[in-house]
């Protein structure tokens, strides 16, 4: 099996996950600003004041109550503020992803950092130096950045004077944005990713319910549209993909019911919105699930448009696990939930700590189905394994379990590319250890690298390598052939 000499190989984060310097730089808040560090078992929360000056708290993805707004309280710690100090820090942290021979690296561009408050209140210009400084250290040391725009971290302003995404303004203010960043940084970025996991509304959505989650995507979708059509504008020679959130679920039984379940459980979580950003328009069985939700969405006949001529020119995606569904529910009484995630547990796959299943195989099998369905060139942006980690006496860090789950997934990966997926790069979630976006935890560890930071804000931040940073080196410089 060969992997051609421009395969990209490296790692993904995000910016509200990793930079901190949450106030810094002329940057504003954003949601998880205000938001405390959940447990192993339970989402974190996001704090508010009412407007009678009562304290409140919801999830990610809800929406403020009326006249509320995002407050900081001193009895909770918020582990945003500081993340791992990528902002400070990031030099260092490439020259050790450098040093494993990464040849790209995926971040987010905090939209908070770039227009703080909104167009009306003007680019920020210390933002816009920030991540040419940033994107220059990539190139600096042969790196290929593929670049984010949006991972659910617009600034609060933007909600608390719009509503956020369910009004249309948002998508003026998102593509305003996304010029901002492919003008500024065409010399140094020509791969975008427009939004990431976009589809995650549809598995969050929320207590306000379905319309409000389809509105808010139809916005997004028009948007990203929208900001594909700018990108090729401003050089013919960039690209823009889509980037879901990979669900691989599989019928329980061999009941034909449960099969049609597991199918329609696809369409309703992925294709919905993959084949809506790649094909140009939405497909058939949308109006199946708008029923289903109570859902009517206002599509204008230049949001038609929008979303033919701004179709995606790649398909990107993170994959984690997979999971099942039936319709035997109840008769089939021992079924566990998979990772809290609201899907069921496959009883022939062994679990991370998170619950979360662990199958390889799904992965091949996804990259399959992906490649013929789309036939367009895909990007694997996440991919990995959160477990708590052990520091030994002498300092070492003996991940093993990791190593296990991404050397099974990279065979995975080679073989699907044997076969003739028309996979263009894979990138770790995340190489280093970084705070969770659903639990808020920093115990929760993806990376190779160790950040010395627990979910008390115990720890002084210094990095160290894990016996996985090592063998990723390995399997980075042979290309994927060496996996021990």
């Amino acid at each position: 099996m060969t992997i051609p000499e421009n395969f990209l190989w490296g790692g993904s984060i995000s910016a509200a996950q990793c930079e901190g310097g949450w106030n810094e730089g002329g940057k504003s808040s954003v949601q998880v600003d205000f938001g405390d560090a959940g447990t192993t078992n339970d989402r974190r929360y996001i704090h508010f004041q009412n407007s009678d000056g009562t304290r409140g708290k919801m999830r990610q993805f809800d929406h403020l109550p009326e006249g509320a707004k995002y407050a900081l309280f001193d009895d909770i710690r918020y582990t945003n503020h500081i993340g791992i100090d990528f902002y400070h820090r990031y030099k260092e942290d490439i020259a050790l992803f450098a040093e494993m021979g990464f040849t790209t690296f995926n971040t987010t561009v905090s939209w908070a950092r770039i227009f703080p408050l909104g167009v009306e209140g003007g680019v920020n210009k210390e933002g816009i130096e920030f991540y040419r400084n940033v994107f220059k250290e990539c190139r600096k040391y042969g790196m290929d950045p593929v670049i984010t725009l949006y991972k659910y971290d617009e600034p609060v302003y933007l909600e608390e004077t719009y509503g956020g995404w369910t009004n249309r303004e948002m998508i003026y203010q998102f593509v305003e944005f996304a010029k901002v960043c492919l003008s500024e940084y065409k010399d140094l970025v020509d791969k975008w990713l427009t939004f990431n996991e976009i589809n995650i509304l549809l598995h969050f959505e929320g207590k306000e319910g379905g319309q409000a989650a389809f509105t808010e995507l139809h916005n997004q979708m028009v948007a990203s549209a929208q900001a594909v059509k700018a990108a090729h504008e401003i050089d013919k020679n960039i690209s823009v993909g889509c980037m879901a959130a990979g669900f691989c679920i599989y019928p329980y039984t061999c009941d034909p019911e449960d099969v049609l379940a597991a199918y329609k459980e696809f369409q309703n979580k992925f294709g919905y919105c993959a084949d809506t950003m790649i094909r140009g328009y939405y497909p058939s069985y949308a109006k199946r699930i708008w029923k289903e939700k109570n859902v009517e969405l206002e599509i204008t006949e230049q949001d038609k448009k929008d979303l033919i001529e701004g179709k995606a020119d790649f398909l990107a995606y993170s994959y984690y696990m997979s999971s099942v569904t039936t319709t035997h529910k109840d008769e089939i009484k021992e079924l566990a939930t998979a990772g809290g995630q609201g899907d069921l547990a496959n009883p022939y796959l062994k679990a991370s700590d998170w619950g979360w299943q662990i199958d390889p195989t799904g992965y091949e099998y996804f990259l399959h189905f992906l490649n013929d369905r789309y036939q367009v060139p895909i990007f694997d942006v996440e991919n990995g394994l959160g477990a708590y980690d052990k520091i030994e006496e002498d300092g070492s860090i003996h991940d093993s379990y990791r190593i296990d789950y991404l050397r099974s997934h990279i065979k995975s990966l080679m073989k699907a590319r044997e076969e003739g997926v028309n996979i263009f790069g894979y990138t770790t979630w995340g190489p280093i250890d970084l705070v969770s976006f659903t639990t808020g935890q920093m115990n929760k560890r993806y990376g190779f690298i160790y950040v010395d930071m627990d979910d008390d804000g115990i720890g002084d931040l210094h990095r160290m390598k894990k016996d996985s940073f090592y063998w990723y080196k390995k399997v980075i410089a042979s290309k994927g052939k060496d996996l021990d």
